[in-house]
């Protein structure tokens, strides 16, 4: 396996998103991580009782931005294997179709009260990323 090193193409979780991006610094026991793309979305909820929805705060959780910065653990990093990074815009858009199909066929609490939160963010996503909803893939349905 090669060695990672500062200028390297990664893919890295981040709580439970999965990202595309460069190695910016190496520390002790992670990489800082600069987003290009995002290949998983974060779930929606609390991440210490996944798929739960009786708990305090049902949390909205949005994927890191373009060019985010992220300290990744070490052994959550590896090195990207593609040829080419997706641009942000379409990658956040398959991420966020992936993680709605999924939810869709789901019939609970959860996946509804995510359903719910992901329409908000996909608002957000039209509004910050200056795109409309005709020029993305975020609206597949």
């Amino acid at each position: 396996m090669s060695e990672l090193t500062v200028g390297s193409i990664v893919t890295a979780f981040y709580k439970t998103g999965k990202y595309i991006g460069e190695i910016t610094e190496i520390r002790a026991q992670s990489y800082l991580v600069r987003v290009f793309a995002v290949l998983k979305h974060p779930i929606q909820g609390d991440l210490h009782h996944p798929k739960e929805t009786s708990v305090g705060i049902f949390h909205e959780r949005k994927a890191l931005s373009y060019r985010e910065q992220m300290n990744a653990p070490k052994s959550m990093v590896k090195l990207y294997q593609e040829e080419q990074i997706p641009s942000y815009q379409d990658s956040l858009a398959n991420a966020l179709y992936k993680l709605e199909q999924e939810l869709s066929k789901e019939n609970t609490d959860y996946s509804s009260m995510s359903l719910t939160n992901l329409d908000i963010l996909k608002k957000e996503y039209y509004r910050f990323l200056g795109i409309k909803k005709d020029d993305t893939l975020l609206d597949r349905q």
